[in-house]
């Protein structure tokens, strides 16, 4: 299956999703944008971070002796290298992703914009094809209907005896002129609509088709292109993440390397005076005036913050057709507004059942107006949408009625059903109101427009057209409303649709 096969005529949907196939490019070029500037600012400021918290000076330098310094300088120079490999992240997917996809989309546009030119110029050239095929056959027409009169002319001016010879003879050279030129003017017009059907055949079963292969080519390129561009978002991450794997278990090695034991030895060894402890104080009478020294000292340690852990993502479930999922009150709400929405759609459905009753009515009684079997389809139609709606309707009252509580559901129902009724009937009543005018009504609807006249012979096949014969004069029943067809009643009384480009209007 391919596009100039199966979407032969539809070249504004090929157009559109082209279209949209090129914006969702751009989407994405722009979210790959914007993770870069994320990344970036992220590495940027785990630099400062890391250069905040750094030792400096002597004292430092001295400080870093101990493991536990020592440690948090390796972190920090571990943190300094995992923020240099969250910008090369940044860097290859602005560069591999962005500016490669940006310079693709590029050529897509170009090439696309060059496919519907030549779709919209080939059409435009099969269009004037056909103008000038209309142009031959007009002339023909008319330079076939002069010969006719020239010839006529001459068999009355030969019939009349009161004419001289001179002018039969003039006559009928006049007459044998016009219809040279009307024969020539004939082979203009089989040439002419030769050369139309064989541009038209090679129109609709060789160049619109390659051109839209053309533009399948280009949109399959674009999907896959950007199904790469989908991977290397994760590809390019993942060529980093060994080094900034090495760069956490750097940061775990340097945890790991930290040794209470031997801290507190170096500074045993950098701090040790070598003095012996001093000895025991000797009494001192109080008589002499002298007090004990005595000192009171109390440790207070520091008090430890609870560490909190990050709070697990829970995975939200997927929302019930009955609303379940939601607390009691905003159920009900959910519930009743489904109920109010059905109702609505019921109650029009009824009301488009009874409009459609009633133009059947009108039909059987007056058949010029139309065809009652025309409307049968859509009157099945719309019985089988009452039947699903009321079914719908019962479901979420039933729902309702679990959430509520019976009588309380029941009462809710109850009154819902006679707003529905009471609307329903004003509706009844409006109608009866204006059935004096219904007649009249469909008279002015389906007052006949005009006659045209069938260029071509047409086979309605589709439900709701009929089929009309080349030169076949037809009643307008309804204008062309801007979609290429129109509503026309034949001599024999058939009504349907036909392509408002097989006539034209009978002057």
């Amino acid at each position: 299956m391919d596009w100039g096969t199966d979407l032969w005529d539809q070249n504004d949907v090929i157009d559109k999703h082209t279209q949209a196939g090129l914006d969702l490019v751009e989407r994405y070029i722009k979210f790959v944008k914007e993770r870069t500037e994320i990344e970036q600012s992220y590495a940027k400021q785990l630099r400062s971070l890391s250069k905040k918290y750094a030792k400096r000076g002597s004292r430092d330098e001295q400080d870093c002796r101990f493991s536990n310094h020592a440690a948090l300088q390796e972190i920090l120079n571990e943190l300094n290298d995992y923020a240099g490999q969250r910008e090369l992240i940044a860097e290859t997917m602005m560069t591999n992703i962005c500016v490669e996809l940006a310079k693709f989309l590029q050529d897509l546009k170009q090439d696309r914009k060059a496919h519907l030119s030549d779709a919209k110029k080939a059409q435009q050239n099969l269009e004037s094809s056909f103008k000038q095929l209309e142009s031959t056959k007009k002339r023909f027409a008319k330079e076939w209907a002069e010969a006719e009169k020239a010839t006529q002319q001459a068999e009355k001016t030969e019939n009349d005896p009161n004419t001289t010879k001179i002018d039969v003879d003039k006559a009928k050279q006049h007459a044998h002129v016009r219809t040279h030129a009307a024969e020539e003017c004939r082979s203009d017009y089989a040439a002419q609509l030769q050369k139309y059907n064989k541009e038209q055949n090679y129109f609709y079963y060789t160049e619109i088709p390659q051109i839209f292969n053309k533009l399948q080519d280009l949109d399959e390129r674009r999907i896959r292109r950007l199904a790469e561009g989908y991977c290397q978002f994760s590809e390019l991450e993942k060529k980093v993440q060994p080094i900034i794997s090495r760069c956490l278990e750097g940061i775990s090695a340097a945890g790991a390397k930290v040794d209470e034991k031997q801290d507190s030895l170096l500074l045993v060894e950098q701090h040790k005076s070598g003095f012996e402890r001093p000895g025991d104080l000797d009494f001192e009478d109080y008589t002499q005036g002298i007090k004990a020294a005595g000192s009171d000292s109390s440790l207070n340690p520091p008090k430890v913050r609870a560490k909190l852990w990050p709070f697990s993502r829970k995975h939200k479930p997927a929302p019930a057709e009955d609303f379940s999922h939601l607390p009691p009150e905003q159920r009900k709400k959910m519930l009743q507004a489904k109920i109010d929405d059905v109702s609505n759609k019921l109650h029009m459905t009824q009301e488009t059942s009874e409009a459609l009753e009633k133009m059947k009515a009108v039909y059987e009684q007056n058949a010029d107006l139309g065809n009652p079997s025309i409307l049968e389809p859509q009157m099945a139609e719309t019985a089988q949408n009452i039947g699903y709606l009321r079914g719908e309707l019962a479901k979420y009252e039933t729902w309702l009625s679990e959430a509520v509580g019976g009588d309380e559901c029941t009462n809710a129902i109850v009154n819902n059903n006679n707003n529905n009724q009471q609307h329903l009937t004003q509706n009844m009543a409006e109608m009866s109101e204006n059935h004096q005018n219904i007649y009249t009504e469909f008279d002015d609807d389906f007052e006949d427009c005009g006659q045209c006249m069938a260029l071509y012979n047409f086979e309605g096949t589709s439900e709701g057209t009929i089929s009309v014969t080349e030169g076949e004069l037809l009643t307008i029943m309804e204008e062309d409303k801007g979609d290429g067809w129109m509503r026309v009643l034949r001599a024999n009384g058939d009504e349907g649709f036909i392509p408002s480009s097989y006539v034209k209007m009978a002057s």
